[in-house]
């Protein structure tokens, strides 16, 4: 996960410098380049959470992060402003991510609750 995760904000840092120089697209740029670099370090940050706690937050901050991201490229999609065909296969990986994170985000509050 800390490889995928840094691997995904590389590829958001391609798809920003790849983004045309209007001002639609370098905010909406921007907002996606902050949300989607931070998944990898909310995730460095899990892997030193000090507590139960700690782990679930830094989990949720990855997920957000993930739930941001999709959206700012759903919206240069429908904007016209980068085609969907090249935006697909980044927003399968973040909704993959996110899934794999809400599980460990499960697994971790039932451990702190005392579930099996």
């Amino acid at each position: 996960m800390k490889i995928r995760t840094k691997e995904f904000a590389l590829r958001i840092i391609r798809l920003y410098s790849a983004l045309p120089k209007s001002t639609e697209a370098q905010v909406i740029g921007k907002q996606l380049l902050r949300s989607g670099t931070s998944v990898g370090a909310h995730y460095r940050e899990v892997t030193r959470a000090r507590s139960d706690a700690e782990f679930i937050s830094e989990i949720e901050g990855g997920v957000q992060a993930l739930e941001e991201s999709c959206y700012w490229m759903e919206l240069l999609a429908e904007a016209g402003i980068a085609p969907e065909s090249k935006l697909a296969e980044l927003m399968d990986e973040a909704s993959q991510l996110t899934a794999v994170l809400i599980t460990r985000s499960k697994k971790a509050k039932e451990k702190k609750d005392g579930r099996p």
